[in-house]
Parts: C-alpha cells; sequence; structure tokens
C-alpha cells in the first residue's frame, strides 16, 4: 500500500485511522498459533457511511482491505495477510432494538457476545449459540465464521439465528440481504450466504437475530469414562434412547488435567484410570422433566465402563465445570507449541474418527488432546509438538493434516464446523470439495468482490 493513500485515508478520517507500529503489530494477529500480519493502517469506523466510503476508496484503488472483529478466531480469518487497510468494527458496539413482541434483536456487529445474551435475557429471551469465547468475542465476528459452541447440539449454530443483514460491498453500496421475518422464500438467499463468508463477500453492519424463551432450569452432569471410545460411543447411544442434552462435550483426560493445573480455583479430581469425561447438561421449563432426563442418561451410560458420575448441585459448581470445558483451549495453547484442527463427522462416526486420530498420531509420532462438541460430532484435535524437532514439525505436520482431515471426509464429515477456513486451511479445500464447487466458489467471491480487494487470501485462491 503506498504512502500517499495512507496519507489520504488519515486526511480523509483523522479520528479514526492509526499507524503506530504497536497498533499495528497488536492488530495484526488473532488466536491462530503465532501468525502475525501487520496492516499499512488500521481505521475505526463508527458510522455506515465511513465504512462505505473506506470500502469505496480501496475498490477504487484496489487496496486490500480485511475487516476484524474481536480477534479472536482460530482460522486467521481476520489476518491482513497482504498488509492494506484493517478495518476494526469495534465501534459499531450497540445493541439498536430488543423487539420483545416478535423476539428478535437488531445489533451492530461489536457487541460482545456474551453482553447481547446478558441483555436479551433480561428480557427472558435466549440467544443461544455461545462459543468458548463469548465473553470476548463480538456477534459480527460470530455471523461472519458462523460460531457454534455447546449449545449447537440442541439450538444450532449462528445461522439458525440470523435473519436479515445490513452489508456494505466492496464497492460502498449499502444492502440489506433479507427480511425481519421467520420465513422468506424470496430469491436467492444472500443472508445464509454472507453468513460464513468471513468477511470476504461484504462488511456487516447490521444484524438481526432470532430469540427464543429463555429455559428456566438446567442440569448438569461429569461422567467419566475408562475408555475415550466409549465416552465417543455414549454419544450416539444417548440420542437413540431419545434424549436431546443441551450440551455434551467430550474431553479427552489431558485436556482436563492440563485446564485444572491452569485454573488452580477449581476443585476436582481426574483419576487416572479415567481416559475421558462426557460433560452433559439438560434444560428446559420443568424441573421434574429434566430429573427424569438424567435417570435416563445415568442408565445409557451406565452401560459402558465409567467411574462415579458428578451431579452439580449449585449454580457456582455448574459455572466452574463449564469454566473448565471452555479454557481447554487457552490450556493446550499454553502447554505446548500447538496445531488445532476442528474436524466434524456424523456423531456415530465419532469413535472411528477418534481412533483414526490417534493412529495417525502413532504413525507421525506426535501427541493428540482431543476435546469438542461431541453431540455435534465436532471433535477438536489439538497435535502437539511435544519432542518432535523443528524441522520434523515443519515437515510431518501438513502430511498429518492431511490425513486427518481425508478421514474425517471418508467417514461422511467436512474439515471445519465452527472455526472456519480462513487462511491457514484453506490449502486443505481440495479435500471436501472438487474443482466444479471451488470453481463456483471463486465466481461468487468474484461477483461480490471483482477487484478482489476484501479480505484477501482466506477460503480460496
Amino acid at each position: 500500500m503506498d504512502q500517499e493513500h495512507i496519507d489520504h485515508i488519515k486526511k480523509l478520517y483523522p479520528e479514526i485511522s492509526f499507524t503506530e507500529t504497536a497498533l499495528l503489530e497488536a492488530y495484526g494477529h488473532d488466536e491462530t498459533e503465532d501468525l502475525n500480519f501487520p496492516p499499512h493502517i488500521v481505521v475505526k469506523p463508527a458510522t455506515v457511511d465511513q465504512v462505505a466510503d473506506i470500502m469505496q476508496y480501496c475498490n477504487d484503488h484496489k487496496i486490500p482491505i480485511t475487516p476484524s472483529g474481536a480477534r479472536s478466531g482460530l482460522s486467521g480469518g481476520m489476518l491482513p495477510v497482504q498488509g492494506g487497510v484493517l478495518m476494526s468494527m469495534e465501534k459499531f458496539n450497540k445493541i439498536l432494538t430488543i423487539d420483545e413482541n416478535n423476539h428478535q434483536v437488531t445489533t451492530e456487529p461489536g457487541v460482545i457476545t456474551q453482553e447481547l445474551q446478558n441483555a436479551v435475557k433480561a428480557k427472558g429471551l435466549f440467544y443461544p449459540p455461545d462459543p468458548a469465547s463469548k465473553g470476548t468475542c463480538f456477534i459480527g465476528g460470530n455471523v461472519a465464521e458462523n460460531s457454534g459452541g455447546p449449545k449447537a447440539v440442541k439450538y444450532g449454530v449462528t445461522a439458525d439465528y440470523v435473519l436479515n443483514l445490513e452489508v456494505v460491498l466492496p464497492t460502498g453500496e449499502v444492502i440489506w440481504t433479507g427480511a425481519n421475518v421467520l420465513k422468506n422464500a424470496t430469491g436467492y438467499n444472500l443472508t445464509q450466504l454472507l453468513v460464513g463468508s468471513e468477511g470476504t463477500l461484504g462488511v456487516i453492519t447490521k444484524i438481526v437475530l432470532k430469540l427464543i424463551p429463555h429455559p428456566t432450569h438446567d442440569l448438569l452432569m461429569l461422567v467419566p469414562f475408562m475408555k475415550a471410545e466409549e465416552a465417543c460411543e455414549a454419544v450416539a447411544a444417548l440420542f437413540k434412547a431419545g434424549i436431546t442434552p443441551s450440551g455434551l462435550e467430550f474431553m479427552e483426560r489431558d485436556a482436563i488435567q492440563w485446564t485444572l493445573e491452569k485454573i488452580t480455583n477449581i476443585q476436582l479430581k481426574v483419576d487416572e484410570k479415567h481416559a475421558a469425561h462426557l460433560l452433559i447438561e439438560v434444560d428446559g421449563f420443568d424441573e421434574n422433566q429434566l430429573m427424569k432426563d438424567c435417570e435416563q442418561i445415568s442408565q445409557v451410560v451406565e452401560q459402558f465402563d465409567i467411574g462415579d458420575i458428578l451431579f452439580a448441585d449449585s449454580k457456582a459448581q455448574k459455572d466452574r465445570l463449564w469454566e473448565v470445558r471452555r479454557k481447554v483451549g487457552e490450556a493446550v495453547k499454553a502447554h505446548s507449541i500447538y496445531k488445532e484442527e476442528d474436524t466434524v463427522v456424523p456423531r456415530y462416526k465419532l469413535p472411528a474418527l477418534l481412533n483414526g486420530v490417534k493412529a495417525i498420531e502413532r504413525s507421525y509420532g506426535f501427541k493428540s488432546v482431543c476435546y469438542g462438541h461431541a453431540g455435534d460430532g465436532n471433535l477438536h484435535v489439538n497435535i502437539i509438538k511435544g519432542e518432535l524437532s523443528d524441522e520434523q514439525w515443519a515437515r510431518e505436520l501438513p502430511k498429518a493434516i492431511r490425513e486427518i482431515f481425508t478421514l474425517t471426509v471418508e467417514l461422511g464429515g467436512t474439515i471445519s464446523g465452527e472455526h472456519g477456513i480462513g487462511y491457514v486451511q484453506k490449502s486443505y479445500m481440495d479435500i471436501p470439495f472438487g474443482e466444479t464447487s471451488l470453481q463456483l466458489m471463486r465466481e461468487i467471491k468474484k461477483l461480490f468482490d471483482p477487484n478482489l480487494i476484501l479480505n484477501p487470501g482466506k477460503i480460496i485462491d
């Protein structure tokens, strides 16, 4: 990006333009490993007109522009890999309206997800998608990545709640993609096309979300299994028994143990014989029915080789158990150099995926730690460098990842359940898709962004 363009943007909007080296470094990375691509300039618009003006200028001069949220992503979706302009949406931080009559909320994209959840909960309403980073991530980033989280097993992912979007196109034009209605069979579904597009087609400036009544009760149990494979088998068994949990999370022993070492205020004993745990939650409006659900869950899991079931007997204990689950990713990251993959298969195939990952682990000599949203068949595979040399890590890791992804697709799954493709996974897109499908995606990208300025280097080349 030439200095004259940087100077022009700073002159046009001096109050929202930044070029300090430390700030450029800070905005050049997210939570994807140790990658950092500083932009040439950071802009923090506060109005749709500012977004449109900057987008149009970049488009006219073919300057790369990358939209950014809270920078909590795990696939490099907001990394400005070609420099240029990074457009942070952090000033778009207002909840505009909560429509209690129609169970909808209209929000700007820079609102923290948990703050949005708390605001609608105060009205007795519920926005279920809850990624692990919900206390820091932005709702706009959730829409861009089609985020999920533990509640997805019962309530679905972000895409299931997005009704309408205000979007600024690379040309500076502003459009609404749909309508604020629950049914819409009017033309192509542009709303759902934008959800999960990772900021490659347009910049989202307003979001209309569907809400539901907030459950009044929930119960939580932690079940230890002697064999990790049986924990995965129990997942399908629970659904075959007619049980639909509101959360069903799988954690290998090391995932819990490393987390407990990081969070010292939680008292939870993990027996050496326990290979994995399932964290199982049910929620609803009838506490007696939930107790019956827990009794039925117990009967199902007792068919397997398990330890003593822990029932959370207070809100504080529930919160601590969920904190363990939500902190697993941070604990693994702090423990070693690692690479996380976000595989997803039909949940009945989860045992086969886990066993296959462990076989690949043995063949390459690395260690893996697995956890994830088992009820969705969504397994986060963390490959730990451990004792591997830098040369082995660089040479063998891509081969191992390709084998894991190939296995995942062979089992009927795909290579990302909720983290997106972004920058780090795009070289594997040939595994789930043939050339015809990839070319369709390229053409869609060109139609929205003919000069290829918007979040370049993501999803597909």
